[in-house]
Formats: structure tokens, sequence, C-alpha cells
């Protein structure tokens, strides 16, 4: 079951409460160079992505914000490191919501003018608390960056955000460690109701980066600990995205686009099944509709996995049968099956059975 939070609103996009588990990224490029920004922002719209996070390291940043936020089709956050003058600044120039790591600002009388402009200018703010940024005293209390520090940075700064009468805020407790990244928000967890992003910071580049943010963050929704996430990934933010959606939906969280179930390679497949999977997945690619689809390379799995599935291929040698809804309705051979597959996809007219 999942944890119960109060609703915050970034935007006009709510998170926490009884809102879906909401994806995010960070754009990649410069932040003033706008064009080039405003175009990934809408191609990772495009993708799913639901809140967008723009870094704010220079004066230059922080003067193209206007712009950005003006035209961008999703919330902005701006993201703010060492310079709290950006943060006002950033609100002035109208984001949704701003990322700051309280450890990292400075004098906490600093941290508390931020709070209050925040709340009269109706920005969210996420706290973030990272290995980063811990404060000296919890780094010389327990040693290193272990779960129960992050837990406690993460306490100090909300029970200071609500003493001050803010509460629109989220709170991001993240380490490259995994076991210690579940650790700290499991711990966070049991003691608020305040909204989690969740993510595994500094996960890596392509496969171990992807399996150690999907097993991090996948226990932690399994749990039912996160209401929004973003997995970190030195790659296209594009990747980002699809990684998110990837792991919601394997744990039946959230659905976008059609869901493809093949079968793993064996000596038993008849077909060059990863060349047809490949194919599929191409052609689908951006087509939004609720579809289980199966392809499935031989007969001792094929059926049967075929017939749970809205629309699938089960495969023989040199033919395929075409299902939808459990039954089959067309024997096609190898050469026709595909584009047989992608007529029953783009004509089917069921809601789908999951």
């Amino acid at each position: 079951m999942r944890r119960k939070t109060r609703q915050i609103s970034i935007g006009w996009v709510k998170v926490g409460g009884d809102a879906p588990i909401v994806v995010q990224s960070m754009t990649s490029t410069k932040t003033h160079q706008v064009e080039e920004t405003l175009s990934q922002i809408n191609r990772l719209a495009k993708a799913g992505c639901e809140i967008i996070r723009v870094a704010v390291p220079h004066r230059e940043d922080l003067e193209a914000l206007p712009d950005i936020v003006k035209n961008s089709p999703i919330p902005v956050i701006a993201d703010v490191h060492f310079a709290p003058s950006y943060a006002f600044g950033s609100m002035e120039a109208g984001v949704h919501g701003i990322r700051i790591n309280p450890g990292n600002i400075g004098k906490e009388e600093i941290v508390r003018d931020i709070v209050q402009e925040a709340k009269r200018k109706g920005v969210a703010i996420r706290i973030g608390v990272n290995s980063g940024s811990l404060e000296r005293d919890l780094l010389e209390k327990y040693g290193y960056p272990r779960a129960e520090a992050l837990f406690e940075s993460a306490m100090r700064w909300s029970e200071k955000f609500e003493k001050w009468g803010f509460y629109n805020f989220k709170v991001s407790i993240k380490s490259s460690d995994v076991l210690e990244n579940i650790r700290a928000n499991e711990l966070f967890a049991q003691h608020t109701d305040i909204p989690l992003h969740i993510g595994i910071t500094e996960a890596g580049m392509g496969l171990k980066g992807i399996v150690k943010s999907s097993v991090g963050i996948g226990i932690l929704l399994y749990k039912g600990i996160g209401d929004t996430i973003r997995v970190s990934l030195t790659d296209d933010p594009e990747v980002e995205v699809e990684t998110a959606y990837a792991i919601l939906q394997s744990l039946g969280l959230r659905r976008r686009g059609i869901e493809i179930v093949a079968c793993p390679t064996c000596g038993r497949i008849e077909v060059d099944l990863p060349k047809v999977v490949k194919e599929v997945e191409e052609k689908l690619k951006g087509l939004e509709k609720p579809l289980k689809v199966a392809i499935m390379g031989c007969v001792v799995n094929a059926i049967g996995e075929a017939r749970e599935a809205d629309l699938g291929l089960a495969c023989g040698r040199g033919f395929a049968w075409l299902f939808k809804e459990g039954k089959p309705i067309k024997r096609v051979s190898e050469e026709e099956m595909v584009q047989a597959l992608l007529e029953e996809v783009l004509n089917y007219d069921g809601k789908g059975k999951v």
C-alpha cells in the first residue's frame, strides 16, 4: 500500500496524496541557451516528463528563466546551489518550484528568508539532502553520510520549514549507495507525511545505471514510498523518462504506451525474435494505447502468454498465430506477421486487460 502523504502543488501538477507518482527529469543543456533548453523540454514532455528541473549556476542562466517558464509546457523547477540570490531571482522569474540543499546555502536565516518568499509567491520547494550537502555537525556525529545522518538532516530542515509556516515542499534524500538510500527514505517515511522525491543519485550510465536506479527506486516504490521520481543517468534525459515509466509500469503504478511482453532467447525459438521485437517496438514507439502485446517465439510459452495479452503473436517455424483477447484470429506467414500485428494494434478499440 502506498504511503499516505499530504499533497503539494508544483505549478499545476499535484504531488503526493492521491495524485499519480509524478515523473520528472532535468535538462542537460546550458540553461541560458534558451532555444536549445526549450527544445529539450518539449521533447521530454512529449516522452512523458511531467516536471522539469533546470540548472541555475550562473547569472546568465537566471536571466533566461522568464522565457523558459513562459514557454515550457510543464512546470519548471530552478536548481539552485550556494547562491541564495539565485533562489530569490528564480522565484522573481516565475518558476513553479526551486530545489535547494539547505546544507550548502549557509546561514539558517537566509534559508528562512527563501522559504518566506516562496510562501508569498506560491512557489514549491524541494529540500535536497545528499552526502555532498550534509551539515558538518552531522558528518562529525556519524563519521560518514550514512542513512541516519541523511535522515536527521532531512528531519531537521523539514521541522524548520513547518515551524516557519511553510508546507508546500517535498523532500529528496539521495545517495549513490542503494542500501543507504533505501534505509534513509524508510526512516523519513516512518516519521512524516511529507511527500518524497526518490531516486539514486550518480547512478552512472548505460545498463549499470539503469539497473542500479531500477533496484533502488523499485524497492522503495514496492514499499509504498515515493511520490515523484527521477532516474538520474549519465545519458540523454529522455532515457531517464523512459526508464522511469518502465519501473512504474513493472509495478503496476503507471501506464504509458504499449507494454510489450517477449520471451527470452533459447534454442526452442523458431524465428529471429530479437529482430521482430525490435521492429515492433520501433513502430509502436510513442503510440498511446493501454495495451499489452505479447511476442512469443515458440509453442511452449506462446499460446498461454499470447492469450494473457490484448494482442499477441505465437510464432512457429515460418508462421505465427495472431491472437486477440485470448483467441487466435489469423494464421500469418513470418514475412507478414509484424505488419499484421501492427494493423491490429492500430485498429484495436477494446479497453485492454491491464
